[in-house]
């Protein structure tokens, strides 16, 4: 019999999330010797000094989720200006787990449990937007790791099942494979980017250009907008984190200012996602539908 689209899809979601199975996550018991290598691939890369880039995916689609993070260094599921839910991104990352593509949350704010919704179905980065002070920065920082450096809480989930495998502990793992990227869109952040930047637990922040461009009142070709944007450039490496734009056209060029992670860019291996290829453009660094400048 054949079954239909939607059934289809159905029947792969449930035996992907069978497969995946939840776990109850144990108390930590025991130390690793020596650090071990980080299963966050797009975190090692940006470790080594090396640029990452990803696809934006908003809808759930585990076929075409899976097709299109074979060829990226991160997934950017977007919760901010979508309509996901966790359940579907939770039946994504366990339709292809161990994909090449680190799956990450755009959340929508840093509330506690929409960080702890993302960590427990197996993100192993979270980008939290428009982020204008310390006190927001710090609210990602305490709940995307486990005590002693930060506050979250052990629970149930795919997670651990996902990435404590051959022999991993992912709970003495997970601190160290977290990568939280923090966004500054607006003016106000931007005059706060040092302190921002200087919170324990803050891996990257990037400016969210078109965002940047909208509080500003300024264009992305005024020089106005590219201080502000080399200011927020300075005080993260000058807290000592990395740095990053949401526009992947900055990726080079005098405007660039060495960032290293970005939303959307080129694939590892020349692979056009379909998307993009509908538009009639090759592009791939064109921001997400809908966020043009």
């Amino acid at each position: 019999m054949k079954l239909s689209g939607s059934l289809a899809a159905m029947a792969f979601v449930a035996a992907a999330v069978a497969s995946v199975g939840t776990v109850a996550q144990a108390p930590a018991t025991s130390k690793q010797s020596g650090p071990a290598p980080l299963y966050n691939t797009a975190k090692a890369k940006l470790l080594a000094g090396k640029q990452v880039f990803s696809f934006t995916q908003s809808t759930m689609d585990p076929a075409g989720y899976c097709e299109k993070a074979k060829h990226y260094d991160l997934t950017w599921f977007e919760m901010q200006h979508s309509t996901l839910e966790f359940k579907d991104i939770e039946a994504m990352i366990a339709a292809c787990p161990h994909i090449a593509a680190t799956p990450m949350i755009r959340l929508p704010d840093a509330q506690e449990w929409h960080i702890q919704h993302a960590t427990d179905i197996g993100a192993l980065g979270l980008i939290i937007p428009t982020v204008d002070d310390v006190d927001r920065a710090r609210e990602a920082a305490k709940w995307a790791r486990y005590p002693p450096v930060a506050r979250r809480s052990s629970g149930q989930g795919q997670a651990a099942s996902i990435w404590g495998i051959n022999g991993t502990n992912y709970r003495q793992t997970i601190n160290d494979n977290m990568l939280v990227v923090i966004m500054i869109e607006t003016p106000t952040g931007v005059a706060n980017a040092f302190d921002i930047a200087s919170v324990p637990g803050i891996d990257v922040v990037i400016t969210g250009n078109n965002d940047l461009s909208s509080f500003s009142g300024y264009l992305q070709t005024d020089d106005r907008y590219h201080e502000l944007v080399k200011k927020v450039h300075d005080d993260t490496t000058r807290a000592g984190k990395i740095f990053g734009q949401a526009a992947a056209t900055y990726a080079t060029g005098p405007y660039s200012y060495d960032a290293r992670f970005f939303q959307n860019g080129p694939s590892n291996d020349g692979y056009v996602p379909p998307a993009a290829r509908g538009r009639g453009s090759s592009n791939v660094n064109a921001p997400p539908k809908g966020e043009e400048p």
